[in-house]
């Protein structure tokens, strides 16, 4: 199989397991013509309550299942590999839990898209920037600053727990946080809760995806690409990701996102090859440099 391809690896995706709009095998033929060479689904793990976006737990024996189908019909075509995304919801929700730890997962994804408001109600935060507004205004008072440090309090915690290998978008909030307040950003308070949050990710020696999905449509990287710098300097490994639920955008912003890493120092990324986490060289192919060119 022929690595040098253009890092074309993906190890977050959603299927029709969870809130995915396609079936594991179109992804996997799409990555195919696409000329990927490793492959990963990440379902979002259940959750103790259900919910439109999580996957059921009754759903876990046919999610393996069809992995393990795939795997052998696909073997000596593509690599391909069986994540889950998991939230930290609380303490006994989250990825260190045992139920977790104990399926036979190739790798794991930690993330945060909830909160508890101050009536003790989960509240999804992971929302278009216009309802992000109104969750804050309704659910929280209107205090942005609060909202925040919920946020990377949570993400703190998750980090502490640990039983993953990859932190998922890892401030995915600060897109809808700059639309609430233009220029928070840019606040000394939360550029020092950011450089905290991401030295204990440094600390802990966890693997930090940079997050595509939103790139075309909102013009960002999660985590955001002022930190990418930041994030070389403190040794932070890193893969790229399209968090994608469809299979025609698993290729969505890799090509951006490789060329941003480059410019932040990075010349490797980390991709799964053999069952192992390997750094592989940052490599354009000659059409893709001429492609940037001609855009």
């Amino acid at each position: 199989m022929n690595r040098r391809t253009g890092n074309l690896t993906n190890y977050h995706s959603h299927c029709l397991y969870c809130d995915g709009r396609a079936n594991m095998e179109d992804f996997v033929r799409f990555a195919l013509s696409e000329g990927f060479t490793s492959y990963g689904f990440s379902s979002h793990a259940p959750l103790p309550f259900s919910t439109a976006w999580t996957m059921e737990w009754d759903l876990m024996d046919d999610y393996l299942s069809e992995f393990h189908r795939l795997k052998a019909k696909y073997a000596g075509q593509i690599e391909l590999y069986i994540g889950l995304e998991i939230d930290y919801l609380n303490e006994e929700s989250n990825p260190s839990v045992a139920r977790f730890r104990e399926l036979p997962l190739d790798y794991r994804i930690g993330s945060v898209h909830l909160l508890y408001n101050d009536k003790g109600e989960v509240i999804d935060i992971d929302v278009p920037a216009d309802k992000f507004r109104d969750i804050v205004d309704r659910e929280f008072g209107g205090d942005l600053v609060r909202v925040v440090h919920l946020y990377y309090e949570r993400l703190l915690k998750m980090i502490g727990l640990g039983g993953f290998d990859i932190v998922g978008h890892a401030d995915k909030m600060h897109y809808n946080a700059s639309c609430y307040r233009p220029g928070l950003l840019d606040e000394p308070w939360y550029d020092e809760l950011v450089r905290t949050y991401f030295a204990e990710i440094a600390r802990r020696g966890y693997q930090v995806e940079i997050n595509t999905k939103a790139y075309h449509e909102l013009g960002t990287f999660f985590p955001n690409e002022r930190y990418f710098s930041y994030l070389y300097g403190l040794g932070v490994k890193v893969q790229v990701n399209s968090d994608s639920h469809y299979p025609e955008r698993i290729n969505n912003g890799r090509r951006d996102a490789l060329q941003a890493l480059k410019k932040a120092g990075y010349t490797s990324v980390m991709e799964l090859y053999g069952g192992e986490w390997k750094e592989m060289p940052i490599y354009y192919s000659r059409k893709e440099c001429q492609n940037s060119f001609l855009e």
